[in-house]
């Protein structure tokens, strides 16, 4: 009989559907509620996408996982709450929704105490109408390039870890071990049992500063490692981690998926293809595009892809292509409430640093030693956020401003971000006012660290006469004004956290939430709009 390795995960759900995510060490049928799905294979693993539809708006309905009919979840004599599926009624535009960025294992206990476990224990004891309608992790689920102790232990079992690329993961079952390492912990997996989660990647679940620039992509390939990795990367994301964002529509248009759960075999060669399309950067487009959608009631959230869609070469910098920036704009109009913007990377960091990417972006380009030693700089301080690749930071600005300024626009349009293992609000202005209010929500880490000189870097990095001092030497350097200003609402704070944002009817606030032994202490609670 087939056993649960991992999850259920409850994925997109939304008034009448909803997908459950599982991994079996079996191939077998995997039912739940009225929905069944065979699994389907990869590298010898096993996992199924449960689709179910037809469900009633407005209900909260417990559910089992069976393979083969069996029952293996709920864990017999849990202390937790039943897990359950709940659908928002057609009639309610109400949303809470969770976020943060940057999870490292709970094995490593210098971290501090992980401040998604302490929501989800802080949760289970709330009734069910307190909880949250959504989860939304911001990338770095897992750290390939940064294991852990016992993953180490675990992986000189498999593989001589004197020769490169030493304690990193190589291929798929490396990569499928992280996932198990970070969501098996009972009360983690409790909380993606029960609150639909959103994801993306960032650098870290490939390997830091990944894709920073073409210079960096060209040295990693001459890696004789790298291409093998890379595959096991982007085929384990789009496993692990993509397809549960997608609705069923979209599921059912998604030829990779359609062919992976209907080829009745290993879809290990399939899926290294579609990893090599999707990495190759042809004629300035990328073979796959990672952004999603997805709306809850008149919030609509908008989850941009920040690392694997970037455009780098022939002198190019861009976040995404060309396609794939369009696809983004056209989503972002609507008949909304709020509009939630999810990028790993911030948007709107400290003035002082925003301004040093915009010119290290532009030094990078200088012939000879100068160029080479600016590109040093942006591999060694990690110089590769939305203000270095200026064209689309512009492009991105114009974007919220023209979605503000709509005859009835969002009361709030929110950038909500992680990577920079701090969390701050901001508030954006333009010259020409919008009718929202915008922001940008800053969230990160969940369960890591930032070391102290990059704590004062960041504290400095809003101090006002430093800030016009980096910007008289952007003007120098040819760096264009922006077409946004921005101010500090709330922070920077330090230490493991979470941040909620609460949206009723046009009202919206914002609550960050610091992991502490004792659970969570509130860092900032800000009204957005409301």
């Amino acid at each position: 009989m087939a056993g649960l390795v991992l999850g259920p995960l409850l994925r997109h759900v939304d008034q009448t559907s909803a997908t459950v995510w599982v991994e079996t060490d079996g191939p077998c049928a995997v039912d739940v509620l009225d929905g069944t799905a065979r699994t389907f294979e990869v590298s010898g693993h096993h996992f199924a996408l449960v689709i179910l539809t037809g469900l009633r708006p407005g209900t909260s309905t417990p559910y089992e996982v069976r393979l083969d009919g069996e029952p293996v979840w709920p864990p017999p004599r849990s202390p937790l709450p039943y897990s359950r599926i709940r659908t928002p009624p057609s009639e309610d535009d109400a949303l809470l929704l969770v976020f943060g960025s940057c999870r490292k294992p709970l094995e490593v206990d210098a971290l501090g105490p992980d401040a998604l476990s302490a929501y989800a224990r802080r949760m289970a004891g709330r009734d069910e109408s307190e909880w949250p309608r959504a989860l939304l992790l911001l990338g770095d689920q897992v750290y390939a390039d940064e294991t852990s102790d016992a993953t180490q232990e675990w992986l000189a079992q498999r593989r001589d870890i004197s020769q490169p690329p030493g304690t990193e993961v190589t291929d798929f079952a490396e990569y499928a071990h992280l996932y198990h390492e970070a969501w098996s912990e009972p009360t983690m997996r409790w909380l993606l049992s029960t609150v639909p989660t959103s994801m993306i990647f960032d650098d870290h679940d490939v390997r830091d500063d990944w894709n920073t620039s073409h210079a960096w992509q060209r040295k990693m390939r001459r890696q004789p490692w790298w291409t093998e990795r890379l595959r096991a990367a982007i085929a384990s994301y789009w496993v692990y981690q993509h397809i549960g964002n997608l609705g069923p529509a979209d599921l059912a248009a998604d030829p990779t998926f359609q062919k992976v759960v209907r080829s009745g075999r290993d879809n290990q060669d399939l899926l290294v293809a579609f990893a090599d399309e999707a990495d190759n950067e042809v004629d300035g487009t990328k073979g796959a595009r990672w952004s999603y959608r997805r709306d809850f009631g008149r919030t609509r959230l908008l989850v941009i892809d920040t690392r694997a869609g970037r455009i780098l070469a022939g002198g190019t910098r861009s976040m995404v292509d060309e396609d794939e920036f369009a696809w983004i704009e056209d989503n972002a109009d609507g008949d909304i409430d709020h509009l939630l913007v999810g990028s790993s990377l911030p948007w709107l960091l400290p003035h002082t640093i925003s301004d040093l990417q915009s010119i290290n972006e532009r030094a990078c380009r200088r012939p000879g030693w100068r160029g080479r030693f600016a590109e040093w700089l942006r591999q060694t301080l990690d110089l590769e956020h939305w203000a270095a690749f200026r064209a689309s930071f512009d492009r991105l600005t114009r974007l919220i401003a023209r979605v503000g300024r709509q005859p009835d626009p969002p009361a709030t349009i929110a950038v909500l971000s992680g990577d920079v293992h701090h969390a701050y609000v901001t508030r954006a202005t333009f010259a020409e006012p919008v009718g929202a209010a915008v922001y940008q929500i800053t969230c990160s880490p969940i369960h890591n660290t930032v070391p102290g000189p990059m704590r004062l870097a960041f504290r400095a990095g809003w101090w006002a006469p430093l800030a016009a001092v980096s910007l008289r030497w952007a003007r120098r350097a040819g760096v264009p004004a922006a077409a946004v200003d921005w101010s500090r609402i709330s922070g920077p704070h330090f230490g493991n956290a979470v941040t909620t944002i609460s949206l009723s009817g046009r009202t919206a606030v914002t609550t960050i939430e610091r992991a502490t032994g004792d659970g969570l202490v509130p860092l900032a609670e800000v009204t957005l709009a409301g």
